[in-house]
């Protein structure tokens, strides 16, 4: 790996939770608008099923990091702006583990049980409380909104730099960097 590009690893943790959590955010906003039905039901798993895996890739993302060494800051950008991505990706790391955790508390207290994926059921990490669960479902559903609008500005952060500062923050996140050409386009 150079010291300016994320390795294969890093970059595949980052795209394939990237698309999931998307992915996730899409379905729960969709199958939460739907009449009690199947089908809703069936969305509704998979959903549980995504926030489970997102919650283990996120911790194996951690662990990953402690153990590898992670690209320095480009040199051309300011202390105050390595200061601020820090955070960012603290707060970004933080509700990655949060919002699965509120998901499977809202569950619990609602009395529905994870199966991940249909097959090793997930403890309930709470008894049944219908009031705590519409709670849990307010705060689970806020927190992925104030997510969302997270990762758009953190996609905007990257385009910025990428289109109008012209540096190499984006491009050393890419899947593949020979592939991207340069800075010019």
């Amino acid at each position: 790996m150079s010291n300016t590009s994320y390795n294969w690893l890093a970059k595949t943790f980052h795209w394939f939770m990237a698309f999931g959590i998307l992915g996730s955010f899409a379905l729960g906003t969709v199958m939460s608008d739907l009449p009690f039905s199947p089908e809703k039901l069936q969305y509704f798993a998979w959903h549980k099923w995504a926030g489970v895996s997102i919650f283990i890739l996120v911790w194996a993302r951690l662990l990953w990091r402690l153990y590898s060494q992670v690209p320095a800051y480009l040199p051309s950008l300011s202390a105050r702006t390595q200061h601020f991505a820090q955070l960012m990706h603290a707060v970004l790391y933080g509700l990655m583990i949060v919002i699965p955790l509120t998901g499977w508390l809202m569950s619990s207290a609602k009395g529905v049980q994870t199966v991940w994926f249909g097959l090793w059921p997930i403890p309930d990490l709470l008894q049944k409380d219908k009031p705590l669960g519409q709670t849990l479902e307010l705060v689970h559903s806020s927190l992925n909104w104030v997510f969302m609008a997270l990762i758009m500005g953190h996609a905007a952060m990257a385009l910025k730099h990428h289109l109008i500062d012209r540096d190499d923050t984006l491009r050393r996140m890419l899947p593949s960097r020979a592939s991207i050409g340069n800075a010019d386009v």
